[in-house]
């Protein structure tokens, strides 16, 4: 089971023509829980697109994240981090793949 999860969720802001990918680092074990939990943070920074564009979903699960990686980057259990929208190499590099349907 995960420790948290790595999740993009694409945001509309003032300044782009198309929504940008936010990242969020959220440790909680659930995905779906993690999912809502960017969700909540992305709607702070902007409106979070309704639908797919160019074939990424408006929210989607990147991969599991270890609770070493976590624990070292100090997000605490049931925190989330803001990533930004700049590719997290760092985070990517630790991620576990996500299970298909799953």
């Amino acid at each position: 089971m995960a420790a948290g999860w790595l999740i993009g969720v694409l945001v509309e802001t003032p300044d782009e023509p198309l929504p940008l990918r936010r990242y969020y680092a959220v440790a909680k074990d659930d995905r779906a829980q993690a999912e809502w939990t960017a969700v909540d943070q992305a709607m702070k920074v902007g409106r979070v697109a309704s639908s797919p564009v160019g074939g990424v979903e408006p929210v989607q699960a990147e991969g599991e994240l270890p609770a070493r990686l976590l624990a070292a980057q100090g997000v605490k259990p049931g925190a989330v981090r803001d990533l930004g929208f700049r590719t997290p190499r760092r985070w990517l590099s630790a991620l576990r793949p996500v299970r298909a349907g799953g």
